[in-house]
């Protein structure tokens, strides 16, 4: 996680729920994403995969949707974990998984 999504999240959590952010960082950060047992483009795939398959998750979907284009993750990569998802998870999910990959690839593209 970098430094910069770990500000946004003390700054939106750390009065509030100071634990939310301790095990945040400390369980899912520092503990499970840290281990060098996947490389980090199979780590993202597995991330985007689980966000759009929840379906309730989009702004850390399109997190991880960055994260993955930033590690090297091609666009079309990334459309077929979304097609594969309508298997695994449903056309609902899919398509919101869709359209969050456009809304990343419409700001990235703005920048």
């Amino acid at each position: 996680m970098d430094s910069l999504q770990v500000e946004r999240l003390k700054s939106a959590y750390n009065d509030f729920s100071p634990e939310l952010v301790k095990f945040t960082l400390e369980y899912g950060y520092a503990d499970i994403f840290s281990r060098d047992n996947l490389s980090e483009k199979y780590r993202q795939i597995a991330t985007i995969s689980a966000l759009t398959a929840l379906g309730t998750a989009q702004a850390q979907l399109k997190f991880h949707i960055n994260a993955g284009l930033n590690i090297g993750l091609a666009e079309t990569e990334i459309k077929e974990i979304m097609l594969l998802m309508t298997v695994y998870s449903g056309f609902p999910s899919a398509i919101n998984g869709t359209n969050a990959l456009k809304e990343v690839l419409a700001e990235r593209a703005e920048k």
